[in-house]
């Protein structure tokens, strides 16, 4: 082998340049010395020993000449190549045997080199300094990649170059140089088959994960779709309320943040004067007390920005700036803190003191009969004196004691209120005919009642109208609670309040001296198969209810062995034992359980059979006994309601029964108006001033304003809506 000195630029230019790229060293280039045969070899070296100079000298001008000539022809084949001729396999099988004869000589792309080729490398070491090594071409791993840097030129010139279209001379038919034209331009840059198999796998992979992202793109977008779907089939377009407050137009118009900053300016303004007072500063005392008078003056009865006088906004800037100097001048939070504090608890003070005349004038509101319904009962007792024996009508005995009709107990003192009871519950029977009503009321009712369903009778039902008062069983030997109505402790309770000095004095029992509480008609519902002896089953219904849906099915529910059927009233810790009952006497703690779930009156279903065979009317008569003194509960009868059908009760669903329509403004519309039966029970009766306006209708919408004795009394809808 030639030493690398002894190797011109013209012989590099000739060989096989080759680019490498390398993990361990920089390679700047690679150079592949020209194989030299064994027969060459040996002449030269026994020269060296042997001939002389001349000999030697003139072989190397021989080798020289030969490397120059073959340099110059491949030079020339270069460049037509990339001329694009092709003048010596210029058809396809001077082309083939080309591609053969390169294919044989080198195996590029496998990387296996029929003989072993030396190749020279330069490379820079780690301190920066040249040097060469020599490597064996069969030493290279099969990772290795050989280029020829004047194909890469070449590809990078044809792809910049415009496409040009070349007309040849050529001979050869049309077919032939559409055949040459067409073959690909071949280079000696290849790769390994590895890798081609790799890139393959991995695109392999790319397509199968890209086509997976999709199918599942589009299940998630199916998904979503069907969802959204489901969901604007239950979506509620109706308006519920304002949102967005921060919105423009969602502002609230009821808004009451200037009223709220007005208030509060008065009670700084207050606060300061105080002080200023203290100091004897006259002048900022009167002109936060003229500014206090002007701002209330403002505001007067407003609870709504939008009820404010037009000047209410510029009495509030005057009074923070009073307020910013006084401020200045006064301000120290000790003393601050003591004045407001003792403004809070006057304020407490002064709340209390109303809300106990409140709760006063609201009883008393309660039991007080508006004049027009205290006209109505007068006016029908007086033509009821005037009719005949003729004119009385008396209800067929066998529909009254029919067990096979459905019957309805009502126990009332108030004409109008049973009217409408009566008449909402025939308009929405399938069956009118089958329906009896059993009313009680009292001796001073019994004659106005009689002639109300005289003149205006339900079309098709039957009605009883029966006095209190004859019931000659029901007295004091019989009937505990009446017995102790009777006492003089209980009249002196429940008269206490007229013996107070002022309005609030003795309020907290005030509830329970309401008239209602001592009537017999109120505790009558627990003598039901004593007042009804023929009958299997009976609904009892209060006065203060409107139904709104056929009852008869409430004759198939199955009370499984329970004696009364009624809807539950507990939500969360509301209406259960413990708020009705004494838990703190043992007689109440040992037999019921305080979390246990309260019911209402008002709509309940009683089986009569049960009734009797548990004797409920004696469990009742025990436990008033022992309540003479009123440790168990107070006065009224629920809570001897809840003790005495304890564990006897069947829960009805909530829709046949809604309650609170006399005391809560918050009841959901929906339930109001799906629901069978709606309970006026509360202070708020609706044929009273006290009603919640927006539930009246439900009731009023059952009263015949065109009836003459309702239009004799002034009752129309104008007094009711």
């Amino acid at each position: 082998m030639l030493p690398a000195a002894t190797i011109s630029d013209a012989d590099t230019r000739s060989d096989f340049p080759i680019n490498l790229s390398a993990t361990k060293h920089k390679l700047k280039r690679l150079y592949i010395s020209p194989p030299v045969s064994t027969a060459m070899k040996s002449p030269i070296t026994r020269s060296t020993t042997s001939l002389s100079p001349l000999t030697i000298f003139i072989f190397l001008v021989l080798v020289h000449i030969s490397i120059v000539g073959a340099d110059a022809f491949d030079s020339l084949r270069i460049r037509r190549e990339i001329s694009g001729k092709w003048p010596m396999f210029d058809c396809p099988q001077c082309m083939d045997k080309k591609e053969q004869a390169n294919a044989n000589s080198l195996a590029v792309g496998n990387h296996k080199v029929e003989k072993d080729i030396d190749i020279i490398v330069t490379y820079t070491d780690t301190s920066g300094a040249i040097k060469i090594r020599t490597v064996k071409s069969k030493d290279l791993s099969a990772s290795w990649v050989w280029k020829n840097p004047i194909d890469d030129n070449q590809s990078k010139a044809e792809d910049s170059k415009p496409e040009t279209r070349f007309e040849h001379s050529n001979p050869h038919s049309s077919n032939e140089h559409a055949d040459i034209n067409e073959q690909p331009h071949k280079t000696s840059s290849l790769t390994h088959p590895a890798k081609h198999k790799r890139r393959a796998l991995r695109q392999e992979r790319r397509d199968r994960r890209t086509a997976e992202l999709i199918q599942v793109s589009q299940k998630m977008m199916t998904q979503m779709e069907e969802a959204a779907i489901e969901r604007a089939k239950t979506f509620d377009t109706s308006v519920k309320g304002r949102y967005g407050i921060w919105r423009k137009e969602y502002e609230s118009p009821n808004s009451d943040s200037t009223v709220k900053l007005m208030r509060d300016q008065i009670i700084m303004a207050k606060a300061y004067a105080s002080i200023a007072k203290a100091k004897n500063e006259t002048v900022i005392y009167d002109s936060l007390m003229k500014h206090s008078k002007r701002s209330q003056q403002a505001i007067e009865k407003a609870t709504f920005d939008s009820e404010l006088a037009p000047s209410a906004v510029d009495r509030a800037k005057e009074m923070g700036h009073i307020l910013s100097l006084a401020k200045d001048q006064f301000y120290d939070c000790i003393i601050m803190a003591r004045k407001l504090r003792v403004m809070l608890q006057s304020t407490e003070a002064n709340v209390d003191e109303v809300k106990k005349k409140s709760a006063s004038l609201t009883q008393l509101a309660a039991k007080t009969l508006p004049k027009p319904l205290h006209c109505l009962p007068l006016v029908l007792t007086t033509d009821y004196f005037l009719l005949t024996d003729k004119d009385v009508k008396i209800p067929d005995k066998r529909f009254l004691e029919d067990p096979s009709l459905y019957h309805y107990a009502i126990f009332s003192d108030n004409v109008l209120a049973t009217s409408v009871v009566v008449n909402s519950t025939v308009l929405h029977a399938k069956e009118p005919e089958k329906h009896v009503f059993h009313i009680v009321t009292d001796k001073l009712n019994f004659a106005a009642m009689k002639m109300w369903f005289l003149v205006n009778h339900p079309e098709g039902s039957t009605i009883e109208v029966q006095n209190v008062d004859d019931f000659t069983w029901l007295n004091a030997s019989y009937c505990p609670v009446l017995r102790q109505l009777e006492s003089s402790r209980m009249r002196e309770y429940y008269f206490k309040a007229h013996q107070t000095s002022s309005l609030t004095a003795g309020s907290d029992n005030l509830k329970y001296r309401n008239p209602k509480y001592l009537s017999m008609l109120n505790h009558l519902r627990f003598y039901l198969p004593e007042v009804y002896p023929k009958l299997d089953k009976i609904l009892f219904l209060d006065d203060d209810i409107v139904v709104q849906k056929d009852l008869t099915p409430l004759w198939n529910v199955d009370l499984q062995g329970m004696v009364n059927g009624a809807v539950e009233t507990c939500k969360e810790s509301f209406h259960r034992f413990d708020k009705y009952l004494n838990f703190s006497n043992p007689k109440i703690a040992d037999n019921f359980e305080p979390n246990a779930c309260g019911w209402a009156f008002g709509m309940n279903m009683f089986d009569l059979k049960e009734w009797k065979k548990r004797d409920i009317t004696g469990i009742y008569h025990g436990w008033q006994n022992m309540n003479e003194e009123r440790t168990l509960w107070k006065l009224g009868t629920l809570p001897p309601g809840l003790i005495t059908f304890y564990n006897l009760t069947h829960p009805l669903e909530r829709s046949w029964h809604v309650l609170g329509l006399g005391y809560d403004p918050a009841l959901n519309q929906t339930e109001i108006e799906n629901a069978a039966v709606v309970h006026y029970n509360g202070n708020y009766k609706p044929w009273l001033d006290l009603a919640i306006s927006k539930y009246r209708s439900y009731w009023s919408r059952y009263v015949k304003f065109d009836n003459p004795y309702l239009q004799m009394c002034n009752i129309n809808s104008f007094m009711l809506s």
